[in-house]
């Protein structure tokens, strides 16, 4: 089905798009109806229906997987703004636009990893609302925050905090490697790390030593960026969230001779109860959720 007859005078449900979404983003038919509460048999449904309005197929399926198609990866474009439109409307119509100024933490790994999205959405659905960002580490972020300085910090842990910390979502912590770089699983293993104190470096550390197996520190850098640079050119290994990985990289396994690293931990510590600050939180557990990250 790549285009039906005439669908001119078709209504693209926003419940449908809302289940789009979510399929598209979740990556399955299974996991999109737990974040929707529905049934996998009414999530397909819904992609039918909406196929059908729109004329297209819009999702190419295979037994495992399914595509986006050309008509599907506009429709996705388009129904991402609608849904967001729809929402920034409703905030706008009951009042509910937050105001003020946030001072926000954040490491860099969690705020690529989020943030372009979240602002956009929290900046269309409360434009009064300012925003003062501080990228570093999790460990420097706290004490500036127990100074008084920022208002919320998005950091992470390689361990479970019991402290004032609200955990969000958790992942994989992986080896990133170039993906066309040999690999040597006898030799020492060159390290790409940030300076200290870094929970990522903590955990790479430890596991090593505990596996037994030699390392050196081969690049140092205060920059993600930096640290998966040195990554793909083969120069050193970085040990980062799975969701650092990108186009170029690959995660090195126990069958390259590297042992299993902790889960990272991703966590939004609190210092001021201003809806804002609630707001915030909201949308950043929210794109979490949607990221479908192990909880």
């Amino acid at each position: 089905m790549d285009t039906l007859n005439d669908t001119a005078g078709a209504v693209l449900d926003l419940t449908l798009l809302r289940t789009f979404i979510e399929v598209v983003d979740c990556g399955g038919f299974a996991l999109a109806a737990d974040a929707l509460a529905l049934t996998p048999s009414a999530v397909s449904g819904h992609i039918k229906r909406l196929e059908m309005l729109a004329g297209a197929t819009l999702l190419a399926r295979t037994t495992r997987s399914f595509e986006l198609t050309p008509p599907g990866q506009t429709l996705y474009a388009y129904a991402r703004n609608i849904v967001d439109l729809e929402r920034e409307a409703r905030a706008r119509l009951s009042g509910a636009r937050l105001k003020g100024r946030l001072r926000i933490g954040s490491s860099e790994d969690f705020a690529g990893a989020w943030l372009a999205h979240v602002l956009q959405a929290f900046h269309r659905a409360h434009p009064d609302a300012s925003i003062e960002l501080k990228v570093g580490i999790t460990a420097d972020l706290l004490r500036q925050q127990a100074r008084g300085k920022l208002d919320v910090v998005f950091g992470k842990q390689c361990a479970r905090v019991q402290d004032e910390g609200e955990l969000l979502w958790e992942e994989d912590l992986v080896w990133a490697w170039g993906d066309d770089q040999p690999w040597d699983p006898d030799a020492s293993v060159p390290l790409a790390v940030f300076p200290d104190p870094c929970v990522y470096r903590a955990a790479a550390i430890t596991v090593l030593s505990q596996a037994g197996k030699p390392w050196l520190p081969a690049f140092e850098s205060g920059s993600m960026a930096g640290c998966l640079a040195a990554a793909q050119a083969g120069f050193a290994v970085a040990p980062v969230a799975r969701s650092q990985l990108r186009e170029g990289l690959r995660a090195l396994s126990r069958e390259d001779g590297m042992p299993d690293l902790p889960a990272a931990r991703f966590y939004a510590y609190l210092r001021s109860e201003e809806s804002a600050v609630q707001g915030l939180v909201a949308a950043v557990r929210q794109t979490g959720q949607r990221r479908r990250f192990s909880r």
